[in-house]
């Protein structure tokens, strides 16, 4: 969902700078990278959409990995602040080109406002996960322990930065890292799972679509730029971004194959996750026989009122109407006739 422009964002522009002062095969393929580039900015900022939507129609969050929704959370946090950090803080950038003299913009602004409408869209998703229905769903163990890692170093290298011992240019590419440790991480436990519930049930297919569709265009954009500019070894120097973007592809490429062959056949069922999730069938009928109970109990209810208003002269002229019986039949007959006073 929008991870792999991680230290170089969407940078049609800079592409084009780039590109453009270099000797380039088509001056043509320069224009259609930059539309690559916002064609995968479309995607991956529309791929939000669809979980958020499911989640609602639904009320309930169950086959949504908790885990997954945490990485993301966080990851989205460093890339916003990493972002945000290199483009608005004059300091920063300062940083940024005494490292870097011949270096174009690291960051433009259709990358600030992507990762701040990412972790706006994130946020609403955690809220959903806590108001939602969720069954025994929670964080893992080993995720939280990653977690507080992850944010035990944050606040160790605030520290360093503050005192003077770290830049704080080195201080955001430690949230870079972070984006990157994070992405490779958040697939695995929802992966899990779809794999353990035997369902995709709860997890959208038209986000994994999305972020599918925007990773192979991140990909192709890669690739063009290296063969216009006949500079291969540039995805070299953009491992991070291409490794990424495989990553991205591989698990979503998972997803479609859990989705549209696996467990196609529970696409309307939910399926257990510790023994507590039911499925929608089994739901409805849980819900049918508490209702027959609930009637059942009101007219017993009515049956026990009726028995209380029998007058003692009814019971005393059924009693006088009762035959007269012999010894040894007397404790069934008296047993019958009892029976027969509270129906």
């Amino acid at each position: 969902m929008g991870d792999l422009d991680l230290d170089f964002g969407i940078n049609a522009n800079s592409t084009q700078e780039t590109l453009g002062e270099a000797v380039v095969h088509s001056q043509a393929l320069v224009y259609v990278s930059s539309v690559l580039g916002w064609m995968y900015f479309a995607a991956w900022t529309l791929s939000f959409y669809p979980q958020v939507i499911i989640n609602w129609r639904r009320k309930s969050v169950i086959g949504y990995s908790f885990d997954f929704v945490a990485f993301n959370f966080t990851g989205f946090v460093a890339y916003s602040c990493f972002n945000t950090g290199l483009y608005w803080i004059p300091e920063v950038k300062a940083q940024y080109y005494k490292n870097h003299p011949e270096g174009v913009a690291p960051v433009e602004l259709n990358d600030v406002f992507f990762s701040l409408h990412a972790l706006a869209i994130t946020s609403v998703t955690v809220v959903q996960c806590i108001i939602y229905e969720k069954g025994t769903q929670r964080i893992n163990n080993w995720a939280r322990v990653l977690l507080v890692l992850v944010w035990v170093y944050v606040l160790t290298t605030v520290v360093l930065a503050v005192v003077g011992s770290m830049e704080w240019l080195d201080f955001l590419y430690g949230f870079s890292y972070i984006k990157v440790g994070v992405t490779v991480l958040k697939y695995m436990p929802q992966a899990y799972m779809n794999f353990a519930r035997k369902s995709t049930v709860g997890w959208s297919i038209g986000n994994v679509l999305l972020d599918f569709s925007g990773g192979w265009l991140s990909i192709l954009q890669m690739l063009l730029n290296a063969y216009n500019g006949d500079d291969w070894a540039s995805l070299e120097g953009n491992l991070t971004k291409l490794g990424l973007g495989l990553v991205t592809v591989i698990f979503d490429s998972i997803f479609i194959i859990q989705h549209y062959c696996l467990y196609w056949k529970s696409s309307s069922l939910y399926k257990p996750i510790d023994d507590v999730e039911i499925s929608v069938e089994a739901e409805k009928s849980k819900e049918k026989t508490a209702i027959m109970k609930q009637h059942h109990r009101s007219e017993g209810g009515k049956g026990k009122v009726r028995r209380r208003s029998v007058s003692p002269a009814h019971r005393s002229y059924k009693s006088t109407m009762a035959p007269k019986t012999s010894p040894n039949n007397n404790a069934s007959t008296s047993s019958s006739w009892d029976s027969q006073s509270f129906v």
